[in-house]
């Protein structure tokens, strides 16, 4: 097993594990991204975000995607974990751990403060895990999302439409 960066030679092997991703979370159906978008944000000119893949086997078996967010409390930044997969077959290996411990290495090295991400409340095996590593669930905080027209209605609103963008 080794844990490695990824390059934009390895944007075929991350698509692939997006999407055995969203298949596990069953939302395969929003998936919107393809290879040549996973390219462009990953490996373009103002990178999005980091990947660090997981290899066993000969093969890239697990993968985590990252990007810094900001603390206003602690008055630094933070890790989010936006995604962490392995391939099934490769469960029960450590390369969950492997991924994670990197993570923390690198957050640690980067003076960041704190780790964070988001479980699916039904994902029962990903959130007994997290807890053995002594994660601690925000029962209090609830996450929000604005996407599509809801985003697009924002954007273009002003000052003087508070109320369209209640009843949309």
């Amino acid at each position: 097993m080794r844990i490695v960066p990824a390059t934009p030679a390895d944007v075929p092997a991350i698509f692939e594990m997006i999407c055995g991703l969203a298949e596990y979370e069953k939302l395969s159906h929003v998936v919107t991204a393809t290879e040549d978008k996973i390219r462009e944000t990953l490996f373009g000119p103002k990178p999005a975000a980091e990947v660090l893949l997981a290899e066993y086997e000969n093969e890239w078996a697990g993968f985590a995607l990252f990007f810094p967010n900001y603390s206003t409390f602690l008055g630094q930044a933070g890790l989010y974990l936006e995604d962490l997969y392995v391939k099934p077959h490769a469960r029960g290996k450590g390369l969950g751990v492997a991924l994670l411990r990197e993570l923390a290495k690198i957050a640690v090295a980067r003076g960041y403060g704190r780790m964070e991400w988001a479980v699916l409340d039904w994902n029962e095996p990903s959130i007994g895990f997290y807890k053995k590593l002594g994660a601690t669930p925000l029962d209090d905080w609830i996450v929000y999302r604005l996407t599509g027209e809801a985003l697009r209605n924002l954007a273009r609103s002003d000052e003087s439409t508070p109320e369209r963008l209640v009843d949309s």
